[in-house]
Parts: C-alpha cells; structure tokens; sequence
C-alpha cells in the first residue's frame, strides 16, 4: 500500500516537472505565438492603436478631433462591409474576386427596378438583395457540387458579373438629384447623424446609417461566428474539410451557405454605395475586390482559412483608413500610402505563416 501511494507521489511530482519544463521551454517569444495564434486580431489592434498614436502626435487637434475619427468610419464602411463578406469566404479557405462586381450589379438592380421598371424601391431594394444572394449561391454552389477552385470560380464569376452589370444598365447611371426626389429609401445608408456639434453645426461626430450597419454587421457575424454550431463549421471547413465531413459537418451545405451570406452581404453594401456616392453607378466600386482582401489579410485572418475573425478585419480597413487620412493630413504623396499599404500586406501575411507554426 505505501509502495502504491510513494509510486503515485513520484508520478505526480514527475508531470508537474515536465510541465513546468515545458512552459519554461516555450520562453516569451513562443507564449507571445501562442497568444497571437488564439487572438489572431490583436496584432492588427495593436498597430491600429500605434497608428492612431503617432498620426495624433503629428497631426494633433487636426487628425485627433471627432470629426477626423468618424470620418474614417465614413470612408471605410462599404469596404468593411464587402470585406465582412470577404472575411467569410476566406475563413472556409476559400477566395471571393466577385464581391465589387455582387455589390455594385446589386446597386444597379435596386436603381434600375425603381426607376426603369417604376417598381415601390422597397420592391426594389428586396430584389437587389436577392439579386446578391442568388449571386452568392451560383458562386458556392460550383465551388461545393462542382468542386471547381473558389479563385476560378469566382474570377469568372467576377468577369460574369460585371458584363452584366454594364450590358443591363446600358452604362447608365441615375442622378442623385432624381433618386432624393424620387426614391430617398435608396440613399438611406447615407444619411447622417451628427453627435456633439457646437451651434454652427461644425466639429462634432459625423455617423452615417452605413458605418452603424458595418458595426452592427461585424458585431453580429463575431457572435454567430463564435458562439453557434454554425459558425464553428466555418471554422472547421476551413481548417479541414475532410475532418470536418467525417466529424459530421455537411461540408456542402456550409460552403454554400457561406457564399450565400457573402452576396447577400454584398447586396447590402451595394445598396450603401448608393447613399455614400449618392447616385447609381455602374463604374463605381472598382477596387473593392482588392480592398476587401487587404483588409482581411492586415486583419489577421488567414488566407489558408480556419483562423481569424471579422473584427480582425474591421481594424485592418481602419488601419487602411487612419493612413490614407493621416498621409493626406500630412501632405504627403499619395503613393507613399500604398507603399505603407504594402508593407502591412507582406508583414501581416508573414506574420501569419509564422504563427501558424503553433499549430503544426
């Protein structure tokens, strides 16, 4: 009996050692990878601080002021919008290069069904949301049934798309004029509250609808995303689908699902370029294939999929924000941004191969 409670004793006493071995074998540095590989946003946070910190010091009262700060908000809404959307395609491992096309052909809809057609812009707006879904569900359903790769798929759904857009709208774009008088539901993400404004109506905090929507929408996609079986299916399809089949994950139905989410997402944000740019445009939104996929990857999610999360990509586009401004401020040439921009890309995605190191 007592050779059985010594054993026990000497057995206990050697875990605690190996584990004591091992935590002091990991040092600052692999603690640092650990915490960074279970908070993949932390790092775009600290250098969105360290952003905000220095452009403050140079710039003081002109970039530190509530009209600076809200107007970031403003500028990086229909990006953080399409980048939510982005950010779930690329969870699943997947890539989506048709986002810009899905919200601007959605935008197109919503104009031409409410003035071309004379359909209530409600009716409208509901078609330009399905418009984007239907969209989505095309784009998941060849990349799950058909098992194409998500980059062709998509670059052809990209080429697809904006064809259409152009032939439908004949490249015609609707006045802001017209749609104030005749369909001001469609500028609705545009309108503006002001917060804290002295009596001239100057200095205080400008929030449009669509920067309340884009924090909203990430608020409500970290939530599913980390709190429902849902979400963490995403999670383990991007991580690995096989796995995930044979743990009883319908791979399919989530593909799709996503891809789904990602247009209607879209949708929305074509439906917030109106009431940013005020007008329907058929030409507008070009580049927000690319800054969507900038700021998910300087947001820390990584584009091997099953890490990362979208509030990790709401800081990358305010990083992407607070440098476009505080260059501007600065007077500095416009390149210099996408020099910095740049960088960021490269440093976040290497920063990433090296956390994944945790994992292997």
């Amino acid at each position: 009996m007592a050779d059985a409670q010594d054993y026990e004793k000497l057995e206990t006493s050697n875990a605690q050692t190996i584990a004591q071995f091992a935590e002091d074998e990991r040092g600052f540095v692999g603690r640092l990878q650990h915490r960074l590989h279970l908070t993949p946003s932390l790092v775009p946070l600290i250098v969105l601080v360290l952003a905000i910190i220095v452009f403050g010091i140079l710039l003081g009262s002109k970039f530190f002021s509530p009209f600076a700060l809200t107007l970031i908000l403003q500028q990086v809404a229909i990006v953080g919008i399409v980048g939510a959307a982005q950010s779930l395609v690329i969870l699943t491992a997947g890539i989506d290069l048709s986002v810009g096309a899905i919200m601007v052909l959605s935008s197109v809809v919503m104009g031409q069904f409410t003035f071309r057609y004379g359909l209530p812009v409600e009716v409208a707006v509901a078609c330009g949301l399905l418009c984007g879904s239907l969209c989505g569900f095309i784009n998941g359903w060849l990349v799950a049934v058909m098992k194409l790769p998500p980059f062709i798929v998509t670059l052809g759904m990209w080429q697809i798309i904006l064809a259409t857009n152009f032939l439908y709208s004949a490249n015609e774009t609707i006045r802001s004029q017209d749609i104030a008088t005749e369909a001001p539901l469609l500028q609705f993400f545009g309108t503006t509250l002001t917060i804290g404004a002295d009596e001239a109506g100057r200095g205080g905090a400008n929030f449009t609808y669509g920067v309340i929507f884009l924090v909203a929408l990430v608020l409500a996609l970290t939530y599913v995303l980390r709190e429902t079986a849902w979400g963490r299916h995403v999670y383990a399809v991007g991580d690995d689908p096989e796995a995930a089949e044979l743990s009883g994950v319908r791979v399919k139905r989530t593909l799709i699902s996503v891809y789904m989410l990602s247009g209607l997402i879209c949708a929305f944000a074509g439906w917030a370029l109106i009431g940013r740019i005020g007008s329907v445009s058929p030409t507008s939104g070009q580049l927000a294939n690319i800054e969507s996929i900038t700021a998910v990857v300087i947001g820390g999610i990584s584009l091997f999929g099953g890490r990362g999360s979208v509030l990790g990509m709401l800081f990358g586009a305010l990083i992407v924000g607070v440098f476009t401004l505080g260059l501007r401020l600065l007077g500095a040439d416009a390149q210099w941004t996408y020099l910095l921009i740049g960088l960021l890309i490269i440093a976040a995605v290497a920063v990433d191969q090296w956390i994944r190191r945790v994992s292997n």
